[in-house]
């Protein structure tokens, strides 16, 4: 079986799916491994790496010729589809509850297509999920592009000229990027708060140093692992509790998305109005709509002395560790799916059902 890894298109991507190392790995287990030229250089990783791990690398139309299984991060676009056949097997980030067009462009090629953001958050996938390792970079790359962005330092610092406080931390989300996010904000000095719809992270925040600022959440629950969408009178009463830390934070953090829907809006830009001048909003849910009502994606905006920063490319920006990572995760995926080389094809088995979004040009999942 060939796997081709594609290299991404996407406006400042620098992640590449399969990693040298990771190569490497597959090639053990009798895999062919194809890699489209110079798809790891933004990540720190030459052709000749690939080639010392085994793989073969081609050019795009090669790729697509040749490949039984197609890999990427980013959904694949109208050009991709252009060279796919209906042998072929699709694996990426395909957001297919937000992406219905895709799904059905890709079903019209005939092909089978994975969603690697689709994965089941079960103790078995842990291992596969991408959404989670990617995650958790993003945690930590928000403090620090927050830090780099705010005009205070995080620590309290004794100086012969006087005492510097520390700075006051706040972060929306307490999932896999919000628990990392507590912890580099943390270990750098700040004094953290956090909240969170789901009342069963209180202890997974505060075990980490943060204060938890409880809401009565009667009524609200998660689904399969991740938050719902909040019920207006919760999102009413988390508004009045956490506006004290708001409006003192120096630097805020918002990670809260939920899978397939627009992003909920935890900041309004009233709110923002009251907040602190210098302070410094992180929007790590940017591409869903933004958790701050005035966030835009990939710019800077400055509202009343307040910088609120939509991002989307967090992860990106330490491309190496998140490649290495992702390409595990599919390493994981791809094991489990195969034996002796070739699809099993258990179509109840949770994970593969969880994921499979288009078999055979037939759409399993909307």
């Amino acid at each position: 079986m060939k796997i081709g890894v594609i290299k991404e298109t996407q406006k400042g991507e620098k992640r590449v799916a399969i990693s040298p190392n990771i190569s490497k790995l597959l090639i053990e287990k009798g895999f062919e491994l194809l890699v489209e030229e110079d798809a790891g250089l933004a990540s720190s990783y030459k052709n000749s790496d690939y080639e010392s791990a085994g793989a073969k690398i081609v050019s795009r139309e090669t790729l697509f010729n040749e490949s039984t299984v197609l890999i990427k991060i980013n959904p694949f676009d109208e050009d991709d589809l252009k060279l796919v056949n209906n042998t072929q097997i699709l694996m990426s980030q395909l957001y297919y509850k937000s992406n219905a067009e895709l799904i059905k462009s890709i079903a019209a090629t005939g092909a089978t297509a994975f969603s690697m953001d689709a994965m089941p958050r079960i103790s078995r996938a842990q291992d596969m999920d991408v959404l989670s390792s990617q995650s958790n970079l993003a945690g930590y790359k928000a403090v620090i592009v927050g830090a780099n962005e705010m005009t205070r330092i995080f620590p309290l610092m004794m100086t012969a000229a006087g005492t510097i406080i520390p700075s006051k931390v706040l972060i929306y989300g307490v999932g896999v990027a919000g628990l990392q996010a507590i912890a580099t904000a943390k270990r750098l000095g700040a004094v953290v708060q956090a909240t969170d719809i789901r009342s069963e992270t209180k202890e997974q925040a505060e075990s980490l140093g943060a204060k938890f600022i409880q809401v009565d959440n009667s009524g609200e629950t998660s689904e399969g692992g991740y938050a719902k969408e909040a019920s207006e009178d919760y999102a009413r009463r988390q508004k009045e509790a956490v506006n004290q830390s708001l409006f003192q934070a120096d630097l805020v953090i918002t990670t809260a998305m939920v899978p397939g829907r627009k992003a909920p809006v935890l900041i309004t830009a009233e709110q923002v109005r009251q907040m602190k001048n210098g302070a410094v909003i992180i929007d790590l849910a940017a591409a869903q709509g933004g958790n701050c009502e005035l966030s835009v994606i990939n710019k800077t905006v400055i509202e009343n002395g307040v910088k609120i920063i939509g991002s989307t490319m967090a992860p990106e920006s330490v491309s190496t560790n998140a490649s290495e990572l992702y390409a595990k995760n599919m390493y994981n995926f791809i094991n489990h799916l195969t034996e002796n080389n070739e699809f099993k094809w258990d179509l109840e088995e949770e994970i593969t059902k969880g994921t499979l979004i288009v078999h055979n040009g037939a759409i399993k999942q909307n």
